[in-house]
């Protein structure tokens, strides 16, 4: 526990930072977090038979000493900085602040699915996630769980390869859309991004079907070689390069092209069912998303 809050420090990379296989920061993040805020551990290993904590407040790492837990790690942050002040007050508001919370736990449920993810916060953020599995149908479930379980009846299935690099994935037919691109989730190596060249052929490869102020709903996984892409370009490791940019863009939007191309053109399941219903007695006015985002009511 004394070498996990060390600068410098990990217990996941011992030399080559260009064939990175893990997802850790390199014995950076906790001591980090630990400067600014108060960070404790409890932590117990499956063979031992009590638990030991350790806590750094405000930078100053405090002795280990018995603790009372289960089998498995905690890791507690509070008072976040309070030991900086100027930061503090750069801060959102607590409803920005839990939704990019959320934002993250969704990103790494999704690449994680044979794992429970729960987050308690307010209404809008709370969160729990049951594992499925690792196969592509428990793969599904949880991308159901995190975006609806409409999309899986809108989606398309995406799996292709070319020189080494392997796509999979889904994408919404045209006819499920959203106003903005924040339900575009890719992943490196299983490693969330937000990569400006991938975002960018997603776009492109929906050009042609979409307008210019609707975004595809998406799950992409691409696989490659790790030491052909560089995860060390962003302090969050959010963007990523490729060796061959050209080849990962060709590759997402010929995919996507030909999975659309094959699957033709059908209505949203959403519209249909939401449509049908209006025609019952006594129903409510139908409520259909319009082009720039809003709601038509029939």
């Amino acid at each position: 526990l004394a070498l996990a809050m060390a600068r410098h420090c990990t217990s996941k990379l011992s030399n080559d930072i260009h064939d990175i296989r893990s997802l850790g920061f390199r014995g950076e993040a906790l001591p980090s977090i630990g400067s600014v805020a108060r960070l404790s551990i409890r932590s117990r290993t499956a063979s031992g038979e009590s638990a030991a904590e350790i806590g750094i407040d405000g930078g100053r790492v405090l002795p280990v000493k018995p603790a009372a837990a289960n089998r498995g790690t905690t890791v507690e942050v509070r008072d976040l900085f309070f030991a900086t002040p100027a930061r503090l007050k750069f801060m959102k508001g607590e409803r920005a602040e839990s939704s990019a919370t959320s934002d993250v736990v969704k990103r790494i449920a999704i690449a994680f699915p044979a794992v429970r993810f729960t987050l308690a916060g307010s209404d809008r953020s709370t969160l729990e996630l049951p594992a499925t599995s690792d196969t592509p149908e428990g793969q599904l479930a949880r991308v159901a769980q995190v975006m609806g379980k409409d999309f899986p009846d809108n989606a398309i299935a995406i799996d292709a390869m070319r020189d080494g690099v392997h796509l999979a994935g889904h994408v919404s037919i045209p006819s499920y859309t959203r106003a903005n691109a924040l339900q575009q989730y890719a992943y490196v190596n299983g490693r969330p991004v937000r990569d400006k060249l991938i975002a960018g052929a997603i776009r492109g490869a929906f050009a042609d079907v979409l307008p210019r102020d609707r975004h595809a709903v998406t799950v992409l996984f691409l696989s490659l070689d790790p030491s052909t892409v560089d995860v060390n370009v962003h302090p969050a490791k959010a963007d990523v390069r490729f060796r061959d940019p050209g080849l990962v863009r060709g590759l997402i939007v010929g995919a996507i092209r030909d999975a659309l191309a094959g699957a033709g053109i059908r209505a949203a399941t959403t519209g249909a069912a939401g449509m049908m219903a209006a025609f019952r007695p006594g129903a409510a006015a139908y409520s259909h998303p319009g082009p720039a985002g809003g709601h038509r009511s029939y």
